[in-house]
């Protein structure tokens, strides 16, 4: 069976550590993802501003509740096409890791981003100077995680810069990096020309775990919708017209008990959200 987490923030608003802490280990959660920035409230996360000391007493107020950092988010664009912001936020990813060190996080994840200062949809982000730069930045990353003993999760988006199977593992060989495994989030690989054909969608699933499945460490689990420019609108489980039947196939073979961490859900809506992914395995089986 899937060990369900959640993303923190979906849960809890920003609290001092212990408030935070308590307030989740009350809910009965035990796998997070946590965006520090989301989370943690009192403490400036910009870069600069890290201490090993403060890394630590995080990791052991976490720890004493049993809550497990199964991602340390740090959403960056590891492609902008400024250098300066792009190098900036190289840098707070670095940082980063030496959070994820001191709190026993099995990684910290981020997606590949788009060829924009602002993160808009341009058709620049295929390109391969798009590619070349996403390079540059894991290429300085993956050398401070390698040193440190850190993974870093890389998660693949229909319109970022790694938009396919194919992208991914073409990435994870040109890198050739034991830090970085993958995160799965199968409705962020939906794109509006597979949206209303699940075989399609299948299909990429089966590719991800012929490609890279050794590399899958930890999965997302939403759903979505694209709106009439074709716009992904992230919905909760069941709402939207993501097609699981071959994640879950898949994950029973070759990834039982990996971690999948519900987003797009909530205290209210948690238990049938984790009900229906629970539905979703035993149907894998079938």
């Amino acid at each position: 069976m899937i060990q369900f987490g959640v993303r923190a923030h979906d849960f809890c608003p920003p609290a001092d550590i212990e408030t935070f802490a308590e307030r989740m280990k009350g809910m009965g959660i035990c796998h997070i993802q946590l965006a520090l920035e989301k989370s943690i409230a009192g403490y400036d996360f910009s870069c600069g501003h890290y201490s090993a000391g403060f890394a630590g007493y995080l990791g052991r107020e976490l720890a004493k509740r049993d809550l497990h950092v199964a991602v340390l988010g740090c959403y960056i664009n590891p492609v902008n096409p400024d250098e300066n912001l792009r190098l900036r936020d190289v840098e707070r990813f670095k940082e980063r890791l030496r959070y994820a060190k001191h709190m026993n996080a099995d990684m910290v994840g981020t997606e590949t981003g788009r060829y924009s200062r602002d993160m808009s949809v341009v058709p620049g982000t295929d390109s391969k100077e798009c590619y070349r730069i996403l390079l540059d930045s894991f290429e300085r990353i993956v050398t401070e995680a390698e040193a440190l003993g850190v993974v870093v999760g890389v998660e693949g988006v229909f319109d970022h810069t790694l938009s396919s199977p194919e992208k991914m593992r073409q990435f994870l060989k040109d890198l050739a990096s034991p830090a970085v495994e993958v995160i799965l989030d199968t409705a962020n690989l939906m794109s509006p020309d597979t949206a209303h054909n699940p075989g399609l969608q299948n299909e990429t699933i089966q590719k991800a775990f012929d490609f890279y499945g050794g590399r899958i460490s930890v999965l997302h689990l939403k759903d979505c919708v694209f709106d009439a420019k074709g716009v992904q609108v992230c919905t909760r489980p069941g709402e939207g017209l993501a097609c699981y039947d071959g994640l879950m196939k898949q994950v029973r073979r070759q990834k039982p008990h990996i971690i999948g961490l519900l987003e797009e859900s909530s205290p209210k809506h948690y238990e049938r959200d984790r009900e229906f992914f629970v539905k979703q395995w035993e149907r894998g089986a079938m």
